[in-house]
C-alpha cells in the first residue's frame, strides 16, 4: 500500500469518454486517497429523503439542473461530515465543480476559510477521434452504471453484465453526432474553469495527454509522486520507505 507524504486535494477534469472514471478509480486505489463523488452523494440524499435530497429530486423531475448553491452544499456537507475540511487531509473530488461559478462558490464558502483549497487540478487531454472510438464500442449496465468496452474491456458473456447477467445497452447519447455536441458543451463550460484554477495559483493545473488510459495513468502516477511524495508500506516486514520527494 502507498500513501502520500504531503496532503493532496485533487480534482480530475476530462471530457465525456476520456476515461476520467477509470483514472479516478486507479488513483484512489494506487495512493489510498479517499474520494467524493457528487453524483453518488446526491443520490444518497435523495434515497434517504433529506431536505437537500427532496429539493434535488423535485428539481430533477422538472428536467432542470440542480443549482450551484445546492450542489455546493451537498459536497461541503460531505467534506464536513468526514472531517476533511482541513489543510492536513487528502481527498479527490469527482464530478464537482464542473463550472467556474461552482468553483468560485465552493472556494469562497468552504475551502478557503478552512485553508483546504485544491492543490492539484488534472486536465485530461484525449484526442476526439479516440473518444469517439471508445463510445462507439461502449455498453452500459444501466442499474449499476457499470461500463464495458468491446475493444479493451468486453463483458464475459456477450451483451450481459458480468455481475448480474442482465442485458447491457448503449446509451442514447452515445451517438457520434450527439456526442460531438456534448464535447463542445464540455469545452465551453470547462475552459473558464481551467483558467480560473490556472490564475488562482501557479502550477496547480497540470495537463496530461494520451489516447489510452494506461498511457495517461503512467504519467499521472509519476506526477503525483513528484508533487506529493510517497510512503511505500512494505507488507512483509512492516518497514516503510519514503520516495519521490517533490523537486
Amino acid at each position: 500500500m502507498s500513501r502520500l507524504l504531503r496532503p493532496a486535494r485533487v480534482l480530475l477534469l476530462g471530457p465525456p469518454g476520456s476515461g476520467k472514471g477509470t483514472q479516478t478509480e486507479r488513483l484512489l486505489k494506487r495512493f489510498d486517497i479517499p474520494g467524493i463523488s457528487s453524483g453518488d452523494i446526491l443520490r444518497r440524499h435523495i434515497k434517504e429523503g433529506t431536505e437537500i435530497g427532496m429539493l434535488a429530486s423535485s428539481i430533477s423531475k422538472q428536467g432542470r439542473l440542480v443549482p450551484d448553491d445546492i450542489m455546493t452544499k451537498v459536497v461541503a456537507s460531505e467534506l464536513g461530515r468526514r472531517h476533511w475540511l482541513s489543510p492536513a487531509n487528502s481527498w479527490l473530488l469527482d464530478g464537482f465543480p464542473r463550472t467556474r461559478g461552482q468553483a468560485e462558490m465552493l472556494d469562497s464558502r468552504e475551502l478557503a476559510p478552512a485553508l483546504a483549497g485544491l492543490n492539484f487540478v488534472v486536465e485530461l487531454v484525449v484526442p476526439e477521434h479516440a473518444i469517439l472510438d471508445r463510445i462507439a464500442n461502449r455498453l452500459v449496465h444501466v442499474p449499476s452504471g457499470r461500463l464495458y468496452n468491446l475493444t479493451y474491456n468486453p463483458p464475459k458473456v456477450a451483451g450481459r453484465d458480468d455481475v448480474t447477467g442482465e442485458p447491457l445497452t448503449r446509451r442514447a447519447d452515445d451517438d457520434p453526432a450527439v456526442f460531438r455536441n456534448r464535447l463542445d458543451e464540455y469545452r465551453a463550460s470547462t475552459q473558464p474553469l481551467v483558467e480560473y484554477y490556472r490564475n488562482k495559483a501557479a502550477g496547480v493545473v497540470w495537463s496530461v495527454a494520451g489516447e489510452t488510459s494506461d498511457v495517461i495513468f503512467a504519467q499521472l502516477e509519476r506526477e503525483v509522486v513528484r508533487r506529493f511524495g510517497e510512503r511505500v508500506e512494505e507488507t512483509a516486514d512492516g518497514a516503510e520507505e519514503a520516495a519521490g520527494a517533490a523537486d
